[in-house]
């Protein structure tokens, strides 16, 4: 299984997810934890594949592993049988000496058939383990942009409830302005002043009564003094 098949298959899930949300979006806070916990699916499901691709190659590793473990088992083994015929026929038992022979060919034969199926394998390991390496980077990325989503959903619901909240305040102040009990206060602070207004007129009439009061006694006094010279007058004539 490819990094494009994988991927690009759960690339479009995730985008037709995305566009159905999209569309049916009420609740833009709902919409982003849906859309977290869709993406969270796809992580979920591109993992078991890449599990699945993983184990494909570790099991083609092991196969090239016991390839390459019966080819040096199968060389010892033809050694041995060579050894072994090398010895008969130095003792003049060429006949044994043959059978081994013909072991040692088997063994060699084995040998070229495990080195030939685990050198067959090297090129697909290779491919895979590139394969495998780009799905590990293909998974990290996803898992990035998963912490990234998550991320900018807290970011946009802490945004929207700040938004809210300022609405709400902006609204409670407006409400404010429209019954603003200072208005009342002002009304009332006017009425006091007028009522000041109208205390020191009758005080400043109260004044100018008082003065015209003593300016009488002035002049009564200025008579009374004339009185008593003109007597005096009439007095000494």
């Amino acid at each position: 299984m490819s990094k494009q098949s994988i991927f690009g298959r759960i690339a479009q899930l995730t985008r037709a997810n995305i566009n159905n949300l999209l569309d049916q979006a009420e609740d833009p806070s709902l919409m982003l934890d849906q859309l977290v916990r869709d993406f969270t699916n796809s992580i979920a499901e591109a993992e078991s594949a890449v599990a699945q691709t993983i184990g494909n190659l570790r099991l083609i590793e092991q196969d090239h592993a016991e390839d390459v473990a019966a080819a040096a088992d199968w060389e010892r083994k033809a050694r041995a049988a060579s050894g072994k015929a090398d010895e008969l026929r130095a003792a003049g038992n060429t006949v044994d000496a043959d059978k081994f022979d013909a072991l040692a060919k088997v063994a060699l034969g084995r040998q070229l058939s495990a080195e030939k199926e685990a050198k067959d394998a090297e090129p697909t390991i290779a491919a895979q383990t590139q394969v495998v390496d780009r799905l590990k980077t293909g998974l990290t990325q996803m898992r990035e942009k998963l912490d990234q989503l998550s991320s900018k959903r807290d970011e946009l619901n802490a945004r929207a409830k700040s938004a809210e909240a300022q609405s709400r305040v902006a609204d409670a102040v407006k409400s404010i302005d429209l019954m603003d009990p200072t208005s009342e206060l002002s009304r009332f602070e006017d009425k006091v002043r007028r009522e000041e207004a109208r205390v020191l007129g009758q005080q400043e009439l109260a004044a100018s009564s008082l003065d015209a009061q003593f300016e009488g006694l002035e002049d009564l006094d200025e008579q009374t003094e004339i009185e008593a010279r003109l007597a005096a007058l009439k007095l000494g004539a």
